[in-house]
């Protein structure tokens, strides 16, 4: 039987309906660790071939790996792998799988509460109506009939995202330059500009992975484009914003409403005017997995031990290439 060791901030978080049926097919040779821990005791690694991982996962550099000489494969239930991987790791012949596309679920599900309830204008009507103290008049909403969405990349959240959208009855155009005319027909989504994604949009959801290419993406022109009572959803990364251009179309386009589940940096600076802004709704992070969602990304990482040991392709093994426009 496989040696395998747990090393991460907290096992029970994401492990703990898992835990037990694991060590059925890995013998768990030492007590969890964390990324603290083990650099005090590299021993721990010796005969290890596995590990499982997650949030605070250790630092794969040339120490940590070379005091691991057996180490065949490492299962992070968590989602992106940047902050612990090393240009040495891929080196190495090891596999890496991550449970990002488990982390991802919550995020379109928080997506798809918001884009809904945007397209009813709903954070309009519920802060005036506190702020009133009275239901305030009615006007004219984009509704979910017949209204466009604009998504903004259509990586694994975004492609899952439209395919969730297609239960309604919107119309759906996208911004992505990697993706082809084809695959955009697959989820019934019209490529278009990223500028035309703002002109054109009720609601605007973005899902770009942060990298350098990617920074201050989104300009304060395309915000000045939107339409009228538009909505602009961002559960991607807040470095993708010039946050200060945003700010000044908020502060001139009080018809605009911007649901902000990250920003730059975060949380935002005290004097922050995201803390002000009427139209402005912060969400601390709360898009990806919390509380009993993270126990699927210790179930993702279940079913990938048994395809490993089975001699079955990872379904979702992380390359080097991959890892780079993970978010």
């Amino acid at each position: 039987m496989l040696q395998g060791l747990f090393i991460l901030d907290d096992v029970e978080l994401i492990y703990g309906s898992t835990y037990e049926e694991i060590k059925k097919y890995v013998h768990i040779s030492g007590p969890p660790q964390t990324r603290k821990t083990i650099r005090e005791n590299l021993s721990l690694l010796e005969h290890v071939d596995i590990i499982f991982s997650g949030w605070g996962g250790p630092l794969l550099d040339e120490e940590f790996l070379n005091a691991a000489p057996n180490l065949k494969a490492i299962f992070y239930g968590a989602g992106s792998i940047k902050y612990m991987i090393t240009d040495e790791f891929w080196k190495r012949d090891i596999k890496m799988t991550s449970a990002y596309a488990a982390n991802g679920v919550p995020v379109v599900e928080y997506a798809l509460s918001q884009i809904l309830f945007s397209l009813k204008r709903g954070w309009h009507y519920v802060l005036q109506t506190k702020k009133e103290k009275n239901l305030i008049t009615k006007t004219d909403v984009p509704g979910a009939y017949g209204s466009t969405v604009g998504i903004v990349s259509l990586g694994m959240i975004g492609k899952s995202l439209c395919e969730k959208l297609q239960a309604f009855d919107v119309k759906l155009i996208a911004y992505d330059p990697y993706v082809s005319d084809e695959d955009a027909r697959k989820l019934n989504v019209e490529l278009c500009s990223l500028q035309e994604v703002f002109q054109r949009s009720d609601v605007v959801s973005m899902h770009t992975p942060w990298l350098k290419e990617t920074e201050g993406l989104i300009t304060g022109e395309h915000f000045t484009s939107m339409k009228e009572n538009a909505t602009f959803i961002n559960t991607s990364r807040g470095a993708i914003v010039r946050e200060d251009e945003m700010i000044d179309v908020l502060k001139r386009r009080p018809d605009l409403y911007a649901i902000l589940d990250v920003t730059y940096p975060e949380p935002p600076v005290a004097d922050s005017p995201l803390y002000e802004l009427e139209n402005v709704i912060l969400t601390p992070h709360i898009g990806g997995s919390m509380a009993n969602e993270c126990q699927r990304m210790g179930a993702y990482m279940l079913a990938e031990l048994k395809r490993f040991l089975d001699g079955k392709e990872l379904k979702w093994l992380v390359t080097e290439e991959r890892s780079k426009i993970m978010a």
